[in-house]
């Protein structure tokens, strides 16, 4: 008689997260995040490699089994966030590290149909690593901890990753920072969060990687410097508005004091600048129109130095170096204060929407107008009186179409093309006529 030999608990937890069933499959993750918690709480406790790729690999053919889109977004922030069940830092990586190379792996089998929800199963995993990175206060060790784990197992050049993790990583690494941390981080903080990119472009032999870095990480920050100095200046003047109004009761109330009437209330007037209540159907329009999110903060000048120092090593293959250069001179006319778009930073978001457009439409101005003048198919209309065959005798000659110059005399008829210039007589022919003598021609 066989005896029955009992699967651990990782092999028994993926099983069910593959499940057939729906239910089957949520209450495995339920039961999962409990078990995460328990093991995790103890001092010998805590997940090996090879147990956590078993789990990885349960939560993926769970994704994998979920079809409709609202339960796929709900079943990904579920999993995203079991990374806040282990108690350390340490845990979180090894659930991130694994994560990593479990889409590693299985990318190649993932049909087109379902690539949609593991593009945001990467997001939303990513998010949440950013947060429990906020969660610690951004501290520089645990940042570089993650930097690394992510060169490692995505951008590395002896990584397995393939080149649509890749590609879909660094296109959504700044938008992700940028939800989290936009409001904490300071430009030395981001700085070196880029930094990883920096060396990996310098070194990379790969064109896609370098173009996807070189696209979504620095263009990017190129791209986003008129909104981060409207940012700047929306701060500035809040700052100011604030010290105005503190300004503004303090003297009022000195007032009411000498006076001997009571202090008003500190809430200002609605006739007041700072106590208006504008419309609110207005604001919420601005506020569609113009605003645009949060921002990171960059040091355009030390980004560009740091780009500048990796990509003139020596090292550094030839065509990276020129891709590089092109950056760097982009970042040095920001920190100089040459902006990409004109009317920046009062309207820069308009001046980014609308701008290139205008642009264009002004370059199409000549030519649709030429195209107005002469007809269909570019060709322009011969002038009202002409045949087709003085119009290219005309074109023979050089002389181009202009009805205007010349209108049809009596003496004109029986010409072909335009009117010739009446030579003069040379001085032969006026000694004849002076003489009397008359052309032999008349009769």
């Amino acid at each position: 008689m066989v005896s029955h030999v009992q699967l651990p608990p990782e092999i028994q937890l993926a099983q069910r997260l593959a499940g057939n069933e729906q239910v089957t499959r949520d209450r495995a993750v339920k039961k999962l995040r409990k078990y995460i918690v328990a093991r995790t709480q103890r001092a010998s406790g805590g997940f090996t490699h090879d147990e956590l790729l078993k789990v990885w690999k349960g939560l993926f053919y769970c994704m994998w089994m979920q079809d409709k889109p609202l339960l796929q977004e709900e079943l990904g922030r579920t999993i995203s966030q079991l990374i806040h069940a282990f108690q350390s830092a340490e845990a979180q990586h090894l659930f991130l590290r694994t994560f990593w190379q479990t889409i590693n792996r299985e990318w190649t089998g993932i049909d087109r149909l379902r690539l949609d929800k593991y593009y945001l199963l990467m997001r939303m995993v990513l998010n949440e690593s950013l947060t429990a990175l906020k969660m610690r206060g951004w501290e520089e060790r645990q940042t570089e901890q993650l930097l690394e784990l992510l060169t490692t197992e995505i951008l590395h050049p002896d990584s397995q990753a393939p080149n649509g993790v890749k590609s879909h990583f660094l296109e959504i690494f700044l938008e992700e920072l940028t939800k989290v941390g936009a409001d904490e981080l300071t430009a030395e903080q981001n700085l070196r969060f880029i930094d990883p990119f920096c060396r990996i472009a310098a070194r990379t032999e790969e064109p896609l990687v370098l173009h996807n870095i070189t696209r979504g990480i620095f263009e990017t920050i190129v791209e986003q410097a008129p909104f981060a100095i409207e940012d700047l200046m929306k701060e500035l003047e809040e700052e100011e508005d604030d010290e105005m109004l503190e300004g503004n009761e303090e003297m009022s109330a000195g007032k009411e004091r000498e006076r001997g009437q009571d202090v008003p209330s500190k809430k200002p007037w609605k006739g007041s600048i700072h106590g208006a209540e504008p419309d609110v159907d207005e604001e919420q329009g601005e506020d569609d129109e113009d605003s645009t999110g949060p921002v990171l903060q960059f040091d355009y000048e030390a980004v560009a130095n740091r780009l500048f120092e990796v990509a003139s090593h020596q090292s550094t293959p030839s065509q990276n170096r020129k891709r590089l250069y092109k950056v760097i001179r982009k970042l040095q006319h920001l920190a100089e204060g040459f902006f990409p778009e004109d009317e920046v930073p009062e309207k820069a978001y308009r001046s980014l929407q609308g701008g290139r457009r205008e642009r264009k439409a002004k370059k199409r101005l000549p030519k649709s107008r030429l195209q107005n003048k002469t007809g269909k198919g570019g060709k322009e209309d011969p002038p009202p009186g002409l045949s087709p065959g003085s119009e290219r005798m005309r074109r023979r000659r050089g002389v181009g179409p202009n009805p205007t110059a010349h209108q049809e005399q009596p003496g004109d008829r029986g010409r072909r093309g335009a009117p010739r210039k009446k030579r003069r007589p040379q001085g032969g022919a006026r000694a004849k006529v002076a003489s009397g003598q008359e052309p032999k021609t008349q009769q």
